[in-house]
């Protein structure tokens, strides 16, 4: 299959929005999307919206707001895609199988998600619906209760690695403060996020306040072209290999430290890709929770299991390291506004690949992959990028 190519995007800056909703957020990224891949609406062939919702907003039926941000696209054939945490990069791939069918030649990709205009709690429980909540339901913590029982699961079987997780935190942190569309840019070191305090206390289990991602309004937007389309664009970053592989969504039934789906993913994108992990030149990966983005070294083979502190300790991950990972600042600094998570890491991608990372440039970035993950490790979506031109 020849994959469709991104052919222009726009992020906007994460954090609590004074936006009043989705279709302000949308506003917000859609006409700059346009003017980078510059075409004009006329030519979109269909739009692809990625809103988890389930509560945030009271708006359902969020592809059509897609038309009411700009009214050019009102006619356009809109649809909104859900997949929990990996909202995004479902919108994305429908889009790209939207173009593979023949059904068109571009489409546009937005993802969008307005959180923090609930109370902390309701958002808990919103989140906890990516779930199974016929067992997981009642877990303490939302779904920073579900990643605490995981981070437990996993010290009992490897030992307590709750400074190799402030290791994590500390390093997306610091390369949060090189993105300007992070939600938080404050560089809080090892030390700060290893001590648990008034200002950094436990929240579930052994994670502490550093080790959660944080509840984020944001948006991001892709336009996506076949490559007929694309070769008389002016830039085109193209898809070596996607893949998606899901896994059980109840806990009690798989091994919740293995990540045994987003492992599948990662060995048949590397695999279709013809690369290996020595390949890439940086991976933008999920880290809602720090124990997720330990637990994802070893998924993508970068350590086998039990081993990964040593990933981190080595420094293996940091922008200076053999494998950058999160030089975003990752969704622990940049921010998790839901929907638009998936997009947003395939914009701070191609990004890097386009050269037009600024502060956060990764030096001759040629090859990048993306982990985005849905609930825990349920719907795993690994895409390995290349620039085209």
């Amino acid at each position: 299959m020849q994959h469709a190519q991104i052919v222009g995007w726009a992020h906007g800056k994460f954090g609590k929005s004074e936006a009043p909703g989705l279709e302000a957020l949308m506003a917000g990224v859609i006409p700059e999307a346009l003017d980078h891949a510059d075409i004009a609406a006329v030519d979109i062939d269909g739009v692809f919206v990625g809103v988890f919702n389930n509560g945030f907003s009271a708006q359902a039926f969020e592809g059509a707001l897609a038309g009411m941000a700009l009214d050019e696209l009102a006619a356009t054939p809109a649809v909104r895609m859900e997949n929990a945490c990996a909202t995004g990069s479902a919108a994305l791939y429908a889009a790209m199988d939207f173009i593979a069918a023949g059904r068109g030649e571009i489409a546009l990709v937005v993802g969008a998600e307005k959180m923090t205009a609930v109370p902390t709690e309701r958002a808990g429980d919103i989140m906890l619906s990516g779930s199974y909540r016929a067992e997981e339901g009642d877990v303490d913590g939302g779904f920073a209760g579900i990643f605490g029982r995981i981070a437990d699961s996993y010290f009992q079987a490897h030992g307590d690695r709750s400074e190799e997780l402030a290791m994590i935190a500390a390093k997306n942190h610091r390369h949060g403060m090189l993105n300007p569309y992070a939600h938080l840019h404050k560089d809080l070191g090892t030390a700060f996020c290893n001590t648990v305090s008034d200002r950094n206390p436990l929240v579930a289990g052994p994670l502490r306040r550093t080790d959660c991602s944080l509840i984020s309004d944001g948006a991001a937007a892709l336009v996506v072209a076949s490559p007929e389309a694309a070769a008389s664009m002016a830039r085109a970053i193209g898809f070596r290999a996607r893949n998606q592989v899901n896994d059980v969504l109840a806990l009690s039934r798989r091994d919740p430290t293995e990540f045994a789906g987003a492992r599948g993913a990662w060995r048949a994108s590397l695999e279709e890709a013809g690369v290996t992990l020595d390949d890439l030149d940086l991976v933008e990966t999920h880290d809602c929770f720090t124990i997720a983005e330990l637990i994802e070294y070893e998924a993508m083979g970068l350590a086998e299991r039990g081993k990964a502190g040593d990933i981190i300790r080595d420094g293996v991950t940091t922008r200076e390291g053999r494998l950058p990972v999160n030089p975003s600042g990752g969704l622990k600094s940049r921010g998790h506004p839901l929907g638009a998570t998936g997009v947003s890491q395939h914009v701070m991608a191609a990004m890097q690949l386009a050269g037009d990372a600024g502060d956060m440039q990764i030096d001759d970035a040629e090859l990048a992959a993306v982990f985005n993950m849905g609930g825990a490790a349920v719907a795993n979506y690994v895409s390995i990028m290349e620039r085209v031109k």
